[in-house]
């Protein structure tokens, strides 16, 4: 495309420059059209240069012969007039004008102008390198934090984002330095693999976009020859991963180059005399055994012997990670060319290593990834191949499948001191997702994967069992908590069953929390973190020995109680809406809880409908629900039967709505005098939701043996406005009595839990409890 458009354009120029009389100019491609990188959708770079000797109006009808032509096709263009001291000074003053001419092409007219320019600039660019390179630096910094990271993100830019092409330019501009240079190998691949994209990317949309957006992966998918979205993104996760590591290597490698430039004049003087000149020698600080400190960087002693010691990769990671420092790209390359394979099982040392560079915190992501990118990892673990640059498409996470491993080792870093086996807990961490390369159940698989590799590793027989349980039970302890009755004796004796012991219970629930503070900013909170306490509290009790309380149900709080002896009282919806203070999640953070809401009424059928489109009219999202039954004695000492609703909410937008009106418009509902359904639907076809990425559709299904005293229908959905009152709606019409309702929100997916009994208040039959689920279900499709 470059080639025909240089075709186009030289006959353009050739004959305007004759009609215009005009010599000593040239037609110049910069940036990307100067390097030859013309997608199909871009936009043209061009440059007229001249040396000034024309008239004025000469040059500027010869710009008018080329630009317009060009308009008129509906191209993009970005022109520029110039003599080359006006092009070497515009250079000089803007960063981006300079970057731009370091790649200036001649299209046509004379060479000559334009090779002296070139040289000017190239040198112009490398005497100002001091100043220029960090402002380049900062300008990559300042776009990665705009655009985030390509690798990770679900909707990338390709030339934007960080390990984009905006940060492989950037390599070529400082390469032309002199003062550093990018590692090579892959890296012009990896350009060429996101410029591959961005073609196809332009041809399936028609337009000049570099977002790779969701509903045009399988397109671009196509056009590239691949499989599908996630092989497409996998290979861009896997270019921008190369660009990423050669842009960490080479900025490094800048920095220090300068430091040394701006300290050599002051060391040569204050050496002069004394030394003679003598240029001394890095110091070398010991780390581990063939381990040193220089300069900064990990590097091997003189006196390691790669060859002969399988175990210097792991110790070299481990010493790095633990002193904070990187490891030298040269000395990852050459471990990867001459270490020994460790034998397998691997010795007690290596095991220790690897659960000490684990255990180092946020130092142990960037060693991690220098060991990657030289392919050290997949050959120490064989099975992370499958994970390897993994897309997950649930917006909840925020890494890929390998990275976010390392995520969770890396929050269980912090929560060792809370168990009493913190090696178990951190190849847990890093191993606890790794079925997810396979078909099925990624817990179910990864049970299977990790007790291969953690018998690799040399754990013994017993831990390797451990390690395997905390694999498969990864999600039992919050799936159990936000979805499953916690008074019900038999969801806590489950958990009790599934975990066996004390110990592996203490693992679990830390490695519950670092899974979550792992995924994503919606996966923890104060209040899941407290479900989840509550849960290992009362299955600790159980591995103890004592039973769990044959309750009814659980004895309401102390604002609940109040709240539900009124409504007692007065036969009438009672309810409270306050704002919960902040409360510290898991990490320390403080965490806005939003606003609680508490309504006690007697038992009648619509409850849960209504209440739940109240909130729903009132532009309330539902964070989190829970509805209970109870009984409470009357007047007359006989027992009456109360709801009672805790809901943790949010306004959409505006301010929070009036207690007051809440129960107004409550009451009404429930008195039939308030079309909820009629309401939503003229609100949704008054403001239609704009159309966004196609959701999976909606799941029901009947969860086995989840309580001997009620069925348990799990419903997982989009989240949307009026959802929990559709599910109410559902229930109602299946004439199933809501006993207990678990809600909760994760990101876009709504996973709610709801106990139904028959009318007879017992558990419903396996048949009429499946044709609820798909009742509820169709009421949702």
């Amino acid at each position: 495309l470059a080639r025909l458009t240089d075709d186009w354009l030289t006959g353009l120029f050739t004959a305007a420059a004759t009609r215009a009389g005009v010599r000593g100019a040239a037609l110049v491609a910069v940036g990307g059209y100067g390097r030859g990188e013309l997608s199909p959708r871009s936009d043209l770079d061009l440059l007229l240069l001249h040396d000034g000797s024309a008239d004025a109006a000469a040059v500027a009808a010869l710009a008018d012969a080329v630009w317009y032509p060009v308009w008129d096709l509906g191209l993009a263009l970005d022109h520029s007039v110039r003599t080359p001291g006006e092009a070497r000074k515009t250079a000089g003053e803007d960063l981006k004008v300079q970057l731009g001419l370091l790649d200036a092409r001649p299209v046509a007219g004379d060479l000559g102008l334009v090779a002296s320019l070139r040289t000017a600039i190239l040198a112009d660019w490398r005497n100002q390198a001091p100043k220029r390179l960090p402002a380049l630096h900062e300008l990559c910094q300042e776009r990665a934090e705009r655009a985030g990271e390509l690798q990770f993100l679900l909707e990338p830019d390709l030339k934007e984002a960080r390990g984009g092409l905006r940060d492989a330019t950037a390599l070529r501009a400082v390469a032309a330095s002199w003062v550093a240079d990018a590692p090579r190998e892959g890296l012009d691949r990896a350009r060429r693999t996101l410029l591959d994209a961005r073609d196809a990317l332009h041809l399936t949309t028609g337009r000049a976009t570099d977002r790779l957006a969701l509903q045009e992966q399988d397109q671009v998918a196509e056009a590239l020859g691949l499989l599908d979205a996630d092989a497409l993104l996998r290979q861009v996760y896997e270019a921008a991963r190369t660009v990423s590591y050669a842009t960490d290597v080479t900025w490094r490698e800048v920095n220090r180059v300068l430091r040394a430039r701006s300290v050599r004049p002051r060391l040569r003087a204050m050496l002069s005399g004394s030394l003679g000149g003598t240029k001394p020698a890095p110091e070398r600080a010991p780390l581990a055994d063939g381990v040193v400190e220089a300069d900064g960087e990990v590097v091997l002693a003189r006196a390691a012997r790669p060859d002969r010691d399988p175990v210097l990769t792991l110790r070299a990671a481990a010493a790095a990670a633990e002193a904070g420092l990187p490891l030298s790209r040269h000395l990852v390359r050459h471990l990867a060319t001459t270490v020994r394979p460790l034998p397998v099982p691997w010795p007690p040392e290596a095991r220790e290593e690897l659960v000490t560079l684990l255990g180092a915190g946020e130092a142990t992501v960037g060693v991690w990834e220098a060991l990657e990118a030289e392919g050290i990892i997949t050959r120490l673990l064989p099975d992370w191949e499958r994970v390897h640059c993994r897309p997950q498409r649930n917006p909840v996470h925020t890494w890929t499948v390998d990275r976010h491993l390392v995520e969770t080792a890396v929050r269980a870093a912090s929560l060792t001191r809370r168990v009493h086996r913190p090696d178990l807990l951190l190849v847990a961490a890093l191993l606890h997702d790794i079925g997810k390369g396979w078909p099925g159940d990624h817990s179910v698989a990864g049970e299977v994967i990790a007790r291969d590799m953690a018998t690799r590793i040399g754990f013994d027989q017993h831990d390797v069992g451990v390690i395997a349980t905390l694999v498969r039970h990864h999600l039992l302890l919050v799936e159990t908590a936000t979805r499953r009755d916690l008074d019900d004796p038999a969801t806590v004796r489950s958990v009790a069953e599934a975990v066996s012991s004390t110990s592996t219970l203490e693992l679990l629930h830390a490695l519950t929390e670092a899974d979550a503070l792992a995924t994503g900013p919606a996966a923890w909170s104060a209040w899941r973190a407290s479900l989840v306490a509550d849960l290992v509290k009362r299955v600790a009790a159980v591995l103890a020995g004592e039973e769990p309380e044959e309750t009814e149900e659980g004895a309401p709080g102390a604002e609940h109680e109040r709240l539900a002896i009124e409504a007692l009282r007065t036969g009438e919806p009672v309810l409270t809406l306050h704002t919960r203070p902040e409360e510290p999640a898991g990490d320390g953070e403080v965490e806005p809880v939003g606003v609680e809401l508490l309504i006690a009424l007697p038992d009648r059928p619509g409850v849960l409908p209504a209440a739940a489109g109240v909130l729903a009219l009132h532009r309330l999202t539902v964070r989190a629900a829970d509805l209970r039954a109870v009984e409470l004695p009357n007047e007359v000492g006989e027992s009456a039967d109360l709801l009672l609703l805790s809901w943790r909410v949010a306004a959409e937008y505006g301010s929070l709505p009036q207690a007051a009106r809440l129960r107004a418009d409550l009451v009404r509902a429930l008195e039939g005098s308030l079309d909820i359904r009629a309401r939503l639907a003229e609100r949704e076809a008054a403001y239609p939701r704009r159309r966004g990425v196609k959701a999976p559709p909606p799941r029901v299904t009947v969860a086995a043996a989840g309580s001997r005293r009620a069925t348990v229908i799990e419903v997982r959905a989009q989240d949307a406005p009026g959802l929990l009152h559709r599910i109410g709606n559902a229930l109602e019409s299946s004439a199933v009595r809501v006993r207990s309702a678990h809600v909760s929100t994760l990101g876009a997916n709504a996973v709610d839990a709801f106990y139904v009994t028959g009318t007879d208040g017992e558990p419903l039959p396996e048949l009429r409890a499946a044709e609820v689920a798909r009742q509820v279900e169709k009421a949702l499709g």
